[in-house]
């Protein structure tokens, strides 16, 4: 079996291969942009391992795996714009390399080019995968949506929130396992299974993403810590010291989250302070526990050998226990 390193390496090779029509060049010139800035490649070579834990030729799931790279970024792209990101992994934003009418136009062609890939498996498991594939695209647009409206709520419910992540980030994560999982031969229970461990993990991934942004070390961590508390954003550790805040702690929270000009560093201390008094990072780290430990259980009831289960239990492990 190959390890997730080695499948990351052929997914960026495959990629390097991609190539696009020169004409119209605002069109695809965007698309090579995107995918030739970076990123792990995590969601497409964990495509390639599931193809591979159940017997599967990876060579023969590189298209699909192509289809998964392609299709997040092209909600990266349209992500930042309506983030107004400036940049995405370092580089300048396509809509700030170019203008925003050529990203938008640009990812719209993105999705085209990933249903294209994705159209490559074989045709006698045709019918599940894209099935599974657009039920995921329309999972991830609507996590965004609900991302982007509860900026303009005063209060998100930690429910709410936790369907939130599952579908904007969770779910391709479990997409991608599935679909591999089925060109590689799997059943439709065991299919089942590692969607779940994947949609669960991922979860667990997000709510620790949000613990790290308060709690990291910011020379590991790659950006600044307590973004999140600066910019007011729902995470899961705002939204449970909301409910749990009472009284006078509760009006010290409400009063940060209302001054748009108060200094940045007092604001992150003064709110970290308040989700320690609350117990706050324990109940985030319980949570995380609670969905790793769902998707563990899943992973675990996979009609396979251990053995060959061992890279999935390996990178869930590094994702528990990352400190960035």
């Amino acid at each position: 079996m190959k390890t997730l390193t080695e499948l990351q390496t052929l997914i960026q090779k495959a990629i390097e291969q991609l190539s696009y029509p020169a004409q119209p060049p605002d069109l695809y010139e965007p698309i090579s942009y995107i995918l030739s800035i970076g990123g792990k490649r995590l969601r497409p070579a964990l495509l390639l391992m599931a193809c591979d834990i159940f017997g599967g030729d990876v060579n023969k799931a590189v298209k699909a795996a192509l289809a998964i790279e392609v299709f997040h970024n092209f909600t990266l792209m349209h992500d930042d714009i309506m983030d107004k990101a400036p940049l995405r992994r370092g580089k300048a934003t396509v809509h700030e390399h170019w203008n925003q009418n050529v990203a938008i136009l640009s990812g719209d062609a993105m999705m085209v080019e990933a249903n294209k890939l994705m159209l490559q498996v074989d045709d006698r498991i045709l019918r599940p995968v894209m099935d599974i594939f657009n039920n995921t695209a329309t999972g991830v647009c609507e996590g965004q949506q609900f991302d982007m409206s509860f900026e303009s709520r005063d209060h998100v419910s930690a429910k709410e929130y936790i369907n939130m992540i599952r579908l904007k980030t969770a779910v391709l994560l479990g997409g991608a396992l599935k679909i591999g999982a089925l060109i590689g031969g799997a059943n439709e229970k065991d299919a089942n299974l590692i969607y779940t461990f994947g949609e669960q993990l991922g979860i667990a991934f997000q709510l620790q993403d949000d613990v790290l942004d308060v709690y990291g070390d910011p020379d590991k961590f790659g950006k600044q810590v307590g973004g999140d508390i600066i910019s007011n954003k729902k995470t899961y550790l705002l939204i449970k010291a909301q409910e749990l805040a009472r009284a006078g702690t509760a009006g010290e929270l409400q009063k940060w989250l209302n001054n748009p000009k108060a200094d940045s560093r007092k604001k992150v201390a003064a709110v970290t302070g308040i989700y320690n008094q609350l117990n706050i990072r324990e109940q985030a780290k319980q949570a995380i526990q609670s969905y790793a430990g769902k998707a563990f259980t899943a992973l675990n009831e996979i009609d396979l050998p251990v053995t060959q289960k061992q890279y999935l239990n390996a990178f869930a492990d590094s994702l528990m226990v990352r400190d960035y």
